[in-house]
C-alpha cells in the first residue's frame, strides 16, 4: 500500500484515475483503501469533490469494460481458467454467476459494493453476452453509488481515512442486504414514475 500512496502523492489525479482504472479491471488493488485514500489527496490538495468523483467513474467504466470485454471474446474458457489457477477466486466467481443468473443486470448495479462479487460480475456479464448499454447502464450508476461513498468518507475524513477501510472490513457482509434494499427502493420508484408518465399520456 505504500507504494500506491508514494505513487498517489507524487502523480496526483493521473495516478488516481490510473490506479482506479486497474482496480475495476481484476488487478489486485483494494477500492477500499484507493478511493478513501484518493478523496483525502483530493481534499488535502482542495481539489473539488466535484472533479475526483467524475473522474474515477470514467476510470471505473473503462476499467469494468475491459474485464467486461475479456468476458465477452474469452467467455467460459477465461473463467474457468482463472478459477483453476487461483483457488481463492473461484468462490468469488461461482457467487457472482449465482447472482448474476438470478438478478441480471440489477446484479451488476448492486454487485459493485458486495464483496468477491464486485470483481468479477464484469467477466460473468460478458460471458453471458449482457447488451453493453445495459451493462455500462447499470455499471454507471453502481460505480458512482460506491466511489461517491468511499471517496466522500476520504474527502471528509481526510488524515483519518484509514478507518474507511477498517470498519468496511467489519462490517462489509451488512452491505449485501442494505444494497439489495437501496436497489429495490430505487427499482420501485423508476416503477412508480414510468407508470405515472404513462398515464399522463393517455390522459
Amino acid at each position: 500500500m505504500s507504494f500506491i500512496t508514494n505513487i498517489i502523492n507524487e502523480y496526483g489525479l493521473i495516478a488516481i484515475f490510473v490506479i482506479i482504472l486497474l482496480e475495476y479491471a481484476c488487478f489486485p488493488v483494494s477500492s477500499e483503501i484507493v478511493l478513501p485514500f484518493s478523496g483525502a489527496v483530493a481534499s488535502v490538495n482542495q481539489t473539488s469533490f466535484l472533479i475526483i468523483l467524475p473522474l474515477s467513474v470514467i476510470a471505473g467504466l473503462i476499467g469494468t469494460g475491459i474485464c467486461y470485454a475479456v468476458g465477452w471474446y474469452g467467455g467460459g474458457a477465461i473463467i474457468n481458467g482463472i478459477s483453476h489457477k487461483f483457488p481463492k477466486a473461484k468462490k468469488g466467481i461461482e457467487s457472482a454467476n449465482e447472482k448474476f443468473k438470478v438478478h441480471g443486470a440489477s446484479a451488476v448495479c448492486i454487485g459493485r459494493v458486495i464483496p468477491l462479487i464486485r470483481t468479477y460480475i464484469a467477466l460473468i456479464a460478458g460471458a453471458s453476452k449482457l447488451h453493453p448499454i445495459t451493462y455500462f447502464t447499470a455499471s454507471a450508476i453502481g460505480i458512482t453509488i460506491w466511489n461517491t461513498l468511499l471517496i466522500g468518507l476520504g474527502y471528509m475524513l481526510r488524515e483519518n481515512y484509514q478507518y474507511v477501510g477498517i470498519y468496511y472490513e467489519r462490517y462489509k457482509h451488512n452491505l449485501i442486504p442494505v444494497a439489495f434494499t437501496c436497489l429495490l427502493a430505487f427499482l420501485i420508484s423508476r416503477i412508480i414514475k414510468h407508470k405515472n408518465k404513462k398515464e399522463l399520456k393517455h390522459k
